[in-house]
């Protein structure tokens, strides 16, 4: 069970100091530095309003025969309640650390702030100090508040944490359970876990226990530099098994410098729908090895579409940098400069290609709604008896009828082939095809019959092929699935 609620963050496991000793690359104490890194780390305290009923609405009252007495003394005790009794407030603490002590700007979890009606920064000597919050992103949990105060600050920098190493030391500094200014110690476990979190995760992963209220606090390296934001636990129970995650400092760094800039993210964007390339996927495609981001489809009028990126390419270089797996390519594109004409590497049917596309921004996308399906066109209507069904890869597959679509929900522009069985324990079954599911390409080729359907599968038989591709439509979100041949 992974645990991001905002009373969550890590702290690392106690007592590994000790282990130290005879090692040249560890202190035999954080003291020196837990002293220098304390004030910098503030206890962040959120409280939000909880919401009233509306002039005349009352609780549920319990239920009297008509003309009871006892119905209009429960209405009026019920009424005296509602008058006298204060507006309550639903509190939450957390962590942060001050990047800027000139200007007051403090880096904590989004999840921390989010809904707060009022945030209050505490700093290590207890001194109380209103918050403002200058702009959050959900993407990456991340928070930038700023504080005014004549009381001195003292700030810590972020360093490089792709420099970090699993097995390096790090030090973590929060408000567990409330208790403010505690210090802990431990390793990197990982690097780059991705756990569901976002799009852009890329956690760092730490032996470290993490409790209620250490959300959004630093790790730091030795040399005292921010390398993480601590934020979330894997643990059945809800308290610390020491696996831990935190948002590594290098992707930190150019959220809160754009929540610092304008007050909110702006990301490149790309304009495709991107699935993981299997050890199938890549043989069924002729791709060497199974790398790269492939395309399941392009948003119409994006960066991609105007590039003449299509679907069923694989991404295998974006400006200049390896996109070895799936997940590297939406954090690549996001840190790429808005409006910068890139290089893009692909591979389509059996050759590498490179385009030039010029990156868009994410958000403006989002509100202009470019990130809906495209415009739907109008299909000819389907006329003639109802077409006979054809079995192949353990699937029953049918021509689109009026019937079909209105049975499965397809849309009316959508052409290819429908499955209106899937047989128990088939391999395609197994991969996860469903009955409405409709086969738009067979080998990045487009099918209208399901002849055209069992026509290909016996000419990639013939070649030779161990597996074959097929382009998905369910309910028009698209993908792509590699089918194992000579199975049923």
């Amino acid at each position: 069970m992974l645990v991001t609620a905002a009373v969550c963050a890590v702290t690392l496991a106690a007592g590994t100091p000790a282990l130290a000793q005879g090692r040249s690359n560890a202190p035999g104490s954080f003291a020196d530095l837990a002293e220098k890194l304390l004030p910098a780390v503030v206890n962040i305290s959120t409280s939000q309003a909880a919401p009233q009923r509306q002039p005349g609405q009352r609780p549920e009252v319990p239920q009297f025969p008509p003309g009871s007495p006892f119905e209009e003394f429960f209405r009026d005790f019920f009424d005296r309640q509602q008058q006298d009794q204060p507006q309550r407030k639903a509190t939450s603490l957390g962590s942060g650390f001050v990047i800027d002590a000139k200007n007051g700007y403090v880096v904590t979890n989004n999840h921390v702030i989010q809904d707060a009606d009022e945030v209050t920064v505490i700093l290590q000597d207890d001194t109380n100090i209103k918050a403002e919050v200058v702009g959050k992103d959900s993407k990456t949990d991340l928070a930038l508040l700023k504080i005014k105060t004549n009381h001195p600050l003292v700030a810590v920098p972020f360093g490089d944490s792709d420099a970090m190493r699993v097995g390096d030391w790090v030090l973590a500094i929060g408000n567990p359970f409330g208790l403010g200014g505690s210090v802990t110690a431990g390793i990197i476990s990982a690097r780059q876990r991705d756990i569901n979190a976002g799009p852009y995760d890329d956690f760092l992963q730490t032996d470290a226990s993490i409790n209620r209220g250490n959300s959004g606090g630093p790790m730091f390296n030795l040399n005292g530099e921010v390398i993480g934001i601590n934020t979330a636990i894997f643990s059945p129970s809800g308290g610390s098994v020491g696996i831990g995650f935190a948002i590594p400092s290098n992707l930190a760094k150019q959220v809160v410098a754009q929540l610092r800039d304008y007050g909110k993210t702006r990301r490149g964007w790309l304009g495709v729908r991107i699935q993981a390339v299997t050890p199938e996927i890549a043989e069924s495609l002729g791709l060497p090895a199974h790398k790269g981001a492939l395309v399941a489809s392009v948003t119409p009028d994006g960066p991609a579409a105007k590039s003449g990126i299509q679907a069923g390419d694989v991404v295998t270089k974006f400006d200049g940098k390896e996109i070895n797996e799936m997940r590297r390519l939406p954090r690549v594109v996001a840190e790429t400069a808005i409006d910068k004409a890139v290089p893009v590497e692909v591979w389509r049917k059996g050759k590498t290609m490179n385009v030039q596309v010029k990156v868009g921004e994410l958000e403006a996308a989002e509100e202009s709604g470019l990130l809906a399906a495209g415009p739907e066109e109008r299909a000819p209507k389907d006329k003639g008896p109802a077409p006979k069904a054809t079995e192949a890869l353990g699937l029953k597959l049918t021509a689109i009828t009026p019937e079909l679509r209105q049975q499965y929900e397809i849309k009316p522009e959508l052409k290819g082939v429908v499955v209106t069985e899937v047989q128990s324990g088939s391999t395609a079954g197994e991969k996860g095809v469903r009955p409405g599911d409709v086969i738009v390409e067979v080998g990045q080729e487009e099918v209208r019959k399901p002849e055209d359907v069992t026509g290909k599968i016996q000419k990639a038989k013939e070649q030779g092929k161990k597996s074959i591709l097929l382009l998905i439509d369910r309910k028009g979100d698209l993908r792509f699935v590699a089918i194992p041949l000579g199975q049923g």
